[in-house]
């Protein structure tokens, strides 16, 4: 097997990990090919970093029909915490080698893809709050800290969706599109799957701060159809207008802002995947 691996020296293990993923991939009989090469000279893509760095690389694997392999060493790990990814290198780097490749869905909002979810709102401001430094050296702290600073500050914002040949209309804090049912390094959405061809829209209303953290508790322990303040939606697009635009990030990265369409690309992208247990 020939690959392409991108590692990203920005995630929070990339700079420290990177050269070990490119070591213990050729010990396992993997070519290994850091710089450009012909699509047609490799059978896959191996992305060392987190869920940002692999959206990255989703449209040039789709343009060329490529399974990615994934070794995780993000903050969070949505996609591989969905896939069963291990997090360990080596054992990463061994389902790799095995060659078992699962399809999945990805998504897309203003020409961006994503694998777990796009946000508006809270989730997109502390995205643009965060350092890659502070992420490397704080993890899930730096970000635990900068969701207090942008709550308190928090601005309602109004949105029109449309969805199946319905409308609604919702004064939001956040609005999450995700693709994954494990997004948010904290939430597993138990009647979700990365491969249905569905998405699913949590509209999280104006309200207090600590209505927004009671809804996020609720999200996280599957308690999401019975909380006051949050709204839930399942369809394969979404079309999201606002009053003013907004920014929208996805897998943590800029993603254009509103208007917006959500849009699901049904088992569009094959994934190394573990050996079912």
């Amino acid at each position: 097997m020939r690959v392409r691996l991108v590692v990203n020296p920005t995630a929070r293990r990339g700079s420290q990990l990177g050269p070990a993923v490119a070591a213990r991939l050729q010990q396992l009989g993997i070519e290994v090919s850091a710089e450009e090469s012909n699509p047609g000279d490799l059978d896959a893509i191996v992305v060392a970093g987190g869920d940002g760095t692999l959206a990255g690389q989703i449209p040039r694997a789709l343009a060329v029909g490529l399974p990615i392999g994934l070794v995780p060493l993000g903050t969070f790990n949505d996609l591989a915490r969905a896939l069963g990814i291990p997090l360990d290198v080596d054992a990463a780097c061994a389902v790799i080698a095995n060659g078992r490749t699962r399809p999945i869905d990805v998504a897309r909002v203003n020409d961006a893809y994503y694998a777990s979810e796009a946000s508006i709102g809270i989730s997109s401001r502390i995205a643009r709050l965060q350092r890659s430094e502070d992420k490397r050296r704080f993890g899930f702290w730096a970000i635990l800290a900068s969701l207090f600073a942008v709550v308190r500050h928090a601005r309602p914002f109004h949105v029109e969706m449309a969805y199946e040949g319905k409308r609604e209309r919702v004064r939001a804090v956040q609005l999450t599109v995700a693709n994954s049912p494990h997004f948010g390094g904290v939430i597993t959405v138990d009647d979700a799957a990365i491969d249905d061809g569905l998405l699913d829209c949590y509209c999280v209303e104006a309200g207090s701060v600590f209505n927004f953290l009671s809804v996020a508790r609720a999200i996280a322990t599957g308690r999401h159809d019975s909380v006051p303040g949050l709204r839930t939606f399942r369809a394969p697009s979404f079309d999201v207008r606002s009053h003013r635009a907004h920014r929208i990030t996805a897998d943590g990265e800029p993603a254009g802002r509103t208007p917006a369409r959500f849009e699901v690309l049904r088992r569009a992208l094959r994934v190394f995947v573990p050996e079912p247990q």
